[in-house]
């Protein structure tokens, strides 16, 4: 089981910038990947950037510039450094977790924390 709890969430002018926080219950680096995904109202979740043990990064082309995935391992924390701020980035954001073995796939997800982008 791996508990994740976000925060950093607000509300920001356009092109302003944000960083969320995703605080796992276990230690990271025994996490395959660490990921933010993100989801409008009426919209599909969608991934937003993924982050594994290894250091191997994935941004959505949308993101991509734009935001950074990292990660604190003595702090069992992972941020999401969001800058250049649009509209469209208004989303309740979700940390995403994916354990994997040779047999077996798990998946949590995090509460999620809203963003909101706007004048």
């Amino acid at each position: 089981q791996v508990q994740l709890v976000e925060s950093g969430g607000g509300l920001v002018q356009p092109g302003g910038s944000l960083r969320l926080s995703c605080a796992a219950s276990r230690s990271i680096s025994s996490i395959n990947t660490m990921g933010w995904y993100r989801q409008a109202p009426g919209k599909r979740r969608e991934l937003v950037a993924t982050l594994t043990s290894g250091g191997t990064t994935t941004y959505a082309d949308s993101v991509k510039g734009r935001f950074t995935i990292s990660r604190d391992n003595t702090k069992n924390t992972v941020y999401l450094q969001m800058n250049s701020l649009k509209p469209e980035d208004t989303a309740n954001y979700y940390c995403n977790a994916v354990t994997l073995t040779t047999t077996s796939v798990m998946d949590y997800w995090g509460k999620g924390t809203l963003v909101t982008v706007s004048t």
